[in-house]
């Protein structure tokens, strides 16, 4: 009994620091409806200053300690609030989730940044003067400083709370919450409202990365590693709502501490079973309230247009130059072009779902990485060929589309996209831990193309062709009565509906044929490696393919192949080059997010509309 009352209070500490972080989220995103990627690095940064700062300012004083843990919190802060006024103010107009990349670019270059300053090896803070020690419960030892984190948790709870109903400021904000566009007419400062949001917002990030600096190693990878648990709690919670936060991170930080006892086979995927169970009950999380709708905060979109005769042009001009590629390229550039050609098949079926859809996906890696195990493992058991094999794939990641997608279909939003993120999550989990037939972290090896396959030309033309049928195939539907009417649901839901369109049935058909195109992909991904392994179905895969349709245009078909073939090549031209590409790549990102807000092919595709008579443009 007293080992699980342990465990009890083991859950409460954890809960307390994240509660610290994904409370700052959930502010940001309530009032100015960034979804702030870069989140994790503020924490992040908030662990190395507050290393940097107790080894200078401590003296192994108590107050020396605490100085320099709240120190570390408002530099973060403060980095915050520049990071907001120089970058995040000019694209406020922008779609929303073009703000989302412009903060992957912070994060790539954060990354790089820890790693020049302090290394990459794994730092060990102090222990907190005066809690060295620990306490006896029922015959049980519990660190005195996890108590400490227990009470800073409410503490928090309560100041915010003071904080937003207390003061003028906090009355601004709740309204901003509600309405901003409603505060902003009534002559409200929204800038400086939305700055001090995202300072206070980093602040307790950065005070939840200092904090931990006596539990756990600093390290340069701990941003991703809660940047995932602080959105979940963030959508369990309910957006916005500050309480809603506290209560989801008791939630969670109890079931990490018990789930590792109870359920050891399902450490992996506990949190986004119930995340995935709540948002099916209860789709605006457990304090939220309905709304959210992600897409168009810039304003009217532009609808999506058939090429132009130059676009025909343009496009018959790059299928030649494909062709003739093998001609110029060797061995490694042919499997750099097939590397593009697959990825921009993945994005152009994510891009189906966003864009023409309407439905966010933060976890399209799962359909890619099942129709590469797909068929890889009817290679690997069944020994089928591999044209069967390709087959079998997108067949198995459309069956996943069509399971997750009768659940994700029925939400919108973030909270839609966080659905798709945690049956991605599942997807992972079962592929990790399932060693016995997946190979666990281990993969499965040996899987190569059939011997007529097996020389690059004749393997890059085998990607070319379904890559681009795949494409084509895509841009068909979009143009056919069923693309239409996908696009009528998204851009009215009411009034689809009140003609008597089936929304969740349109919209169910569109994740699958989504998750089969993604499948397609991820099987020729497993034959021009040879190999998979559980990364296929990370959430970096999925973040990449969010970058390619990002980058290159939501509101244009050729965005995604546009976004494929800029990022990948970025990706693999500055490696080669430097071991700062994540520095070069970021800041790459956050320039073309500033001056073309619209994508690359948005912005070009725009120019060349205006050069053109109105006939042809139409």
């Amino acid at each position: 009994m007293s080992f699980f009352f342990i465990q009890f209070l083991n859950g409460l500490a954890s809960a307390s620091s994240l509660f610290l972080v994904a409370s700052g989220l959930s502010i940001i995103f309530g009032v100015s409806r960034i979804v702030n990627f870069a989140h994790g690095s503020f924490y992040m940064l908030g662990a190395y200053m507050a290393f940097t700062l107790v080894q200078k300012l401590s003296g192994g004083t108590v107050f020396g300690f605490w100085g320099a843990i709240v120190l570390a919190a408002a530099a973060v802060a403060l980095v915050g609030a520049v990071v907001e006024m120089v970058l995040l103010r000019r694209i406020y107009q922008a779609p929303e989730l073009l703000q989302l990349l412009a903060t992957f670019g912070l994060v790539l270059i954060v990354q790089d940044l820890v790693l020049v300053l302090w290394g990459p090896e794994d730092l060990l803070g102090p222990r907190a003067p005066g809690l060295k020690g620990a306490i006896d419960i029922f015959g049980q030892s519990f660190p005195q400083y996890d108590f400490v984190l227990i009470i800073l948790g409410p503490v928090v709870l309560g100041l915010l709370w003071l904080l937003f109903h207390r003061t003028r400021w906090g009355t601004l904000i709740r309204a901003a919450t509600q309405d901003r566009e409603m505060v902003a007419a009534l002559g409200v400062n929204q800038a400086w409202l939305f700055t001090s949001v995202f300072t206070l917002g980093a602040f307790l990030a950065g005070l939840g990365g200092a904090v931990q600096l006596p539990r756990e190693a600093v390290n340069h990878v701990m941003d991703l590693q809660i940047i995932t648990e602080a959105f979940v709690i963030v959508v369990i919670g309910g957006l916005g709502s500050v309480l809603g936060a506290f209560l989801a991170a008791v939630i969670i930080g109890e079931l990490n501490a018990f789930g590792i006892l109870i359920f050891p086979q399902l450490t992996l995927v506990l949190t986004f079973l119930v995340m995935a169970v709540i948002l099916v009950v209860r789709p605006w999380g457990l304090l939220g309230k309905p709304e959210m709708v992600m897409r168009g905060g810039g304003g009217v979109e532009r609808p999506i247009r058939p090429l132009t005769q130059r676009g025909r042009n343009v496009a018959f001009a790059g299928l030649v130059v494909l062709l003739a590629l093998p001609m110029v390229g060797g061995s490694y550039g042919l499997s750099v072009a097939s590397e593009v050609l697959i990825f921009a098949l993945f994005a152009a079926s994510l891009h189906f779902m966003m864009g023409t859809g309407g439905m966010v996906s933060f976890g399209h890696a799962a359909y890619f990485g099942l129709g590469s195990y797909g068929a890889a493992l009817m290679v690997k058991y069944f020994g089928i060929p591999m044209l069967a094999a390709l087959v079998t794939g997108p067949l198995l990641a459309a069956a996943a589309a069509l399971v997750f997608g009768w659940f994700c279909v029925r939400l919108a939003g973030a909270y839609l996209a966080m659905l798709t993120l945690a049956f991605a999550q599942i997807a992972y989990a079962v592929v990790f831990q399932w060693s016995s037939f997946t190979g666990g972290d281990n993969g499965l090896i040996g899987i190569w193309p059939a011997p007529w396959a097996a020389n690059p030309v004749a393997f890059y033309y085998l990607t070319l062709a379904l890559c681009g049928g795949g494409i084509l195939a895509v841009r068909r539907i979009t143009f056919a009565p069923f693309g239409y009417t996908l696009r009528a649901c998204r851009d009215s839901a009411l009034r689809a509906d009140s003609i008597g369109i089936n929304l969740s049935s349109h919209r169910w058909a569109g994740f699958a044929l989504a998750g089969f195109f993604a499948g397609i992909a991820g099987s020729l991904y497993a034959f021009l490696k040879g190999s998979v392994f559980p990364d296929t179905i990370s959430i970096a895969t999925s973040v990449d393919g969010l970058v390619m349709v990002l980058l290159g245009g939501v509101q244009t078909l050729t965005g995604p192949v546009v976004g494929a073939l800029v990022y990948k090549t970025l990706h693999v031209t500055i490696s080669s080059y430097t071991d700062q590409w994540r520095t070069a790549l970021g800041v790459i990102i956050i320039v073309l997010v500033v001056a073309f807000p619209q994508g690359i092919s948005g912005f070009v595709q725009g120019r060349l509309t205006r050069s053109e008579p109105k006939e042809d443009a139409a």
